[in-house]
């Protein structure tokens, strides 16, 4: 079997709807921060990307995309996780910037964490982690 250790994680594309709305969410609410643009194409498929920096060293990229020319993507295909330190201000800040809760905050003792699940502003689902 050949070697993989040359291959990282590097990124995940999440495909939204409202490119701007979506980008205002991740921005307020996990601090993200946009690096770029890029309208192209996937097998001839045209998009638009907006780009954020990992949000911490060797972390991964996350991409928002929209096929132009597609309806609206489904929203229940990928659940992003999340680590903070202070998850109620996580939670707050979600529902502040138009996302809900999905299952309220609650202790998972044995993983040693507090977890909770959000929706952002298209109902994609986000896991919010905090160590105790």
């Amino acid at each position: 079997m050949r070697s993989v250790s040359n291959t990282k994680f590097g990124f995940t594309k999440l495909l939204v709807d409202n490119l701007e709305a979506s980008a205002a969410f991740y921005k307020s609410v996990c601090g993200l921060v946009e690096t770029g643009r890029v309208d192209a194409a996937i097998a001839g498929r045209k998009i638009r990307e907006i780009l954020f920096a990992p949000s911490h060293d060797g972390g991964a990229t996350l991409v928002l995309l929209k096929f132009l020319e597609a309806p609206k993507p489904t929203n229940d295909e990928v659940i992003l996780g999340f680590m903070t330190d202070d998850i109620e201000a996580f939670v707050e800040r979600a529902k502040a910037s138009g996302g809900a809760v999905a299952q309220p905050a609650y202790t998972a003792a044995d993983l040693g964490l507090k977890v909770a699940f959000v929706t952002d502003v298209e109902g994609h689902l986000i896991e919010v982690v905090q160590p105790l």
